[in-house]
């Protein structure tokens, strides 16, 4: 395909296109404005697959990216974009999502929220130990050796060899610091760094968490139960690193890097940082689900305030609750919130940070939000007066959309982290409820990932 001129961005960091036939394609590592031709790699019903050979065009809104690992560990796919340029792109995700499956009229669509900090802003990352680095296009070409301890990301589509990270732009201090100590002190050990293909090796996993008030959770995964190895590394990391707040430990004896299954073990301080949005505290442990983006999170959440519009009497049901960090937020303006939240555990965060936050009008229960949400729980806890959602990727279940149907609450606020699926039941709902504000909100900066905000009320007859 020639001169295939691209226009928006799509998922996982491809850039949408068409040709001078007007065929859509989908093409990694361009830019929305450039102008490239393109091999097409693969057919699918109603679009193509490809990629770039030789760009004509640069776009304008192209940028230096400021990350030496960029295009490389898979992550920050747009930072070769301007961030105007990225949120003006994902404005026009979440209107077109509106325009082609909404299908239906929308009061007000309000101006992307764009981040304050687009460097440093995640409080949560992931990082892998692993004997064999990734090689560069370059380096495959030389006599250069793979076999090397390294700490990073996974390169996408290779499991067993990981992107050795020299610094991160995603994580504020201490994180980069943490992790090179963490590796260093390992090296100096003679500890093993564990090898995906040959399921074998001692160290796993890092993750760290650091919260805006200076608290710091490390945990470490380790791939056998050996404390005469184990305890002298946690020592010395406890020494060489006096900003830790809080070092966790679990084992992982599993092929796979799932972590939330396992025993989490707490080596030194609490077992848990402590997170402010606003007035309300949280507490966070290795395993709890909290907003990777705690500035943004005080907008989005500040967004979800000002479209429930409460005056302190309604009753409100918060679905997809997670550790209720939303009904909690929310619990001082209403009358009394009820989160549903499938996870057991993050219910069991939500009972405390309730308590750590003094709500006494907030209550959770843990389950499938189509198995609960029944009549016989509204006649229990009330007909709610607004109805917040905040779903997974898939969107609700067909079940959940019924039943809101059926409760009819004079309010829904849907907040959504897929524009589509939430098109997708914002259509549905459209049978009793009208859209009267939608407002994006950006989360992750350089990524494609969009947060949506939609304001739903009760059609008059």
């Amino acid at each position: 395909m020639q001169n295939v001129k691209f226009t928006g961005i799509a998922d996982k960091g491809k850039s949408v296109g068409r040709d001078e036939q007007g065929r859509v394609i989908f093409v990694e590592d361009v830019a929305p404005g450039d102008v490239a031709d393109v091999l097409v790699l693969r057919k699918k019903k109603g679009f193509l697959m490809g990629v770039a050979q030789q760009i004509h065009h640069y776009s304008e809104d192209r940028v230096e990216p400021i990350c030496a690992h960029f295009g490389v560990c898979g992550g920050c796919r747009w930072q070769h974009i301007s961030y105007e340029a990225q949120l003006r792109h994902k404005q026009q995700v979440v209107e077109d999502a509106m325009r082609r499956i909404a299908k239906v009229d929308i009061g007000e669509t309000e101006p992307i929220l764009g981040a304050k900090e687009t460097q440093y802003y995640r409080n949560k990352l992931e990082f892998t130990f692993s004997n064999k680095r990734w090689l560069s296009a370059e380096e495959l070409n030389t006599d250069i050796s793979n076999v090397e301890n390294v700490v990073g990301f996974h390169r996408p589509g290779a499991f067993d060899k990981v992107v050795d990270i020299k610094h991160c732009w995603l994580q504020p201090a201490p994180s980069n610091s943490l992790r090179d100590t963490v590796k260093a002190i390992a090296i100096e050990q003679g500890l093993t760094f564990y090898d995906a293909r040959e399921q074998k090796g001692y160290l796993r996993q890092i993750m760290i968490r650091v919260t805006s008030i200076g608290e710091v959770l490390v945990l470490l995964s380790f791939h056998k139960n050996d404390p005469k190895r184990m305890n002298p590394y946690l020592d010395a990391i406890l020494e060489q690193c006096p900003e830790i707040t809080t070092l966790t430990y679990c084992i992982n004896t599993k092929l796979n890097d799932f972590l939330y299954d396992l025993d989490m073990i707490t080596y030194s301080g609490k077992g848990y940082v402590e997170e402010m949005l606003r007035e309300t505290r949280f507490k966070i442990g290795p395993k709890s689900f909290f907003q990777t983006n705690t500035g943004q999170a005080v907008a989005l959440y500040d967004t979800i305030v000002e479209y429930a519009g409460l005056k302190g009497d309604e009753n409100v049901y918060d679905l997809y609750t997670g550790i209720g960090s939303i009904a909690l937020y929310i619990a001082k303006h209403c009358r009394q919130v009820v989160g549903i939240e499938e996870i057991a555990a993050a219910i069991e965060d939500a009972h405390e940070n309730a308590q750590l936050n003094d709500v006494n009008n907030a209550v959770f229960y843990a389950g499938d939000v189509k198995d609960i949400l029944t009549h016989e729980f509204a006649e229990k806890h009330g007909r709610p007066d607004l109805l917040i959602t905040d779903p997974p990727r898939a969107g609700m279940h067909a079940k959940v959309v019924e039943m809101l149907l059926e409760l009819a609450a004079p309010r829904i606020v849907y907040v959504s982290c897929n524009p589509a699926t939430q098109a997708r039941d914002l259509h549905l709902l459209s049978e009793k409820y009208e859209v009267r504000k939608v407002r994006p909100v950006d989360m992750f900066p350089h990524t494609h990932h969009i947060e949506s905000v939609a304001l739903l009320e009760l059609r008059e007859g």
